[in-house]
């Protein structure tokens, strides 16, 4: 199933090149009071969603998909983290560029096999996280690098979660962009300006991708394809990620996994137009405006 967040929040059902509005599956998720519960509804109560979304779709109303706009999937993340330098390419090749290194990066990065377990994961900011339709801001005279990524969408709570078990800790995926400034300020400094997390077009739910360690990514920039790789060129794995993360802490529905990126990363400028693909989740579009 491919649900997406579209217009003024609604819950989107996405059928080839139509969105059907099921809002009212809504009704499902219980009503609350503060303090709030832990982690997003919608992903905490996905299975009674997705039972009521296939009675009611048949009567929805429908969209057509162009004329949509496209939010963040994950309404509501608790945290967003983040593996770095996860592509072996990503840090042989991008950190020969002096503006990516800014004269620390290939120096702690180069000798590592498995950056992600040496380092460990980093966390953005969630004031970062925009949808496709909105956006990324680009301030003026700073230099912003686009980063393709895999998201992977926590669907369920755990600690100390076993790499047997951890696939099924998974709601689901969608594309993520990591925007980055590039500089020697903290990776989540640089990483959580507005709007420098990039999450769509929807959420595949996890039964439609059965193998999400071989994945096909491409970004393009103004229809110049940049990054272009997949997957299975992770050096540390979904699985291996998500035991690290809740080695650490606990995992709750709607957390969101970025899972690094490859390489190819280049700079982007207010006017640019940025296409994401990954296979099993569809074609991401992202406008590129000062701010």
């Amino acid at each position: 199933m491919r649900l997406c967040r579209f217009n003024s929040d609604k819950l989107g059902l996405v059928e080839r090149d139509v969105v059907r509005d099921v809002t009212a599956a809504l009704d499902v998720i219980p009503v609350v009071r503060w303090p709030l519960p832990t982690g997003d509804p919608v992903v905490t109560h996905l299975k009674e969603l997705k039972a009521r979304i296939r009675q009611i779709k048949a009567t929805s109303a429908i969209h057509q998909l162009a004329d949509v706009r496209l939010l963040s999937p994950v309404a509501n993340p608790g945290k967003i983290m983040a593996a770095p330098a996860n592509y072996r390419l990503h840090v042989e090749l991008d950190t020969k560029d002096p503006a990516v290194d800014a004269g620390v990066h290939r120096a702690q990065l180069i000798d590592m096999e498995a950056p992600t377990e040496k380092l460990g994961l980093f966390l953005k900011a969630n004031s970062s996280m925009v949808g496709p339709s909105e956006g990324v801001l680009v301030p003026d005279g700073t230099r912003v690098d686009h980063e393709v990524e895999l998201a992977v969408i926590i669907g369920q709570q755990g600690r100390n979660i076993k790499r047997a078990d951890a696939l099924s800790h998974v709601a689901g995926y969608c594309i993520g962009l990591d925007m980055t400034v590039r500089g020697v300020a903290d990776r989540s400094f640089r990483k959580s300006r507005d709007s420098f997390t990039v999450l769509g077009p929807w959420m595949v739910t996890v039964d439609e991708i059965p193998n999400p360690g071989n994945l096909l990514m491409t970004l393009s920039v103004n229809s110049d394809r940049r990054q272009h790789s997949s997957t299975a060129a992770m050096t540390v794995d979904i699985e291996r990620m998500i035991e690290l993360a809740s080695a650490n802490y606990t995992l709750h529905p709607g957390d969101v996994l970025l899972t690094g990126t490859p390489e190819g990363i280049g700079p982007v400028l207010a006017g640019d137009v940025i296409l994401a693909h990954c296979d099993g989740i569809g074609d991401m579009t992202v406008p590129v405006k000062a701010g």
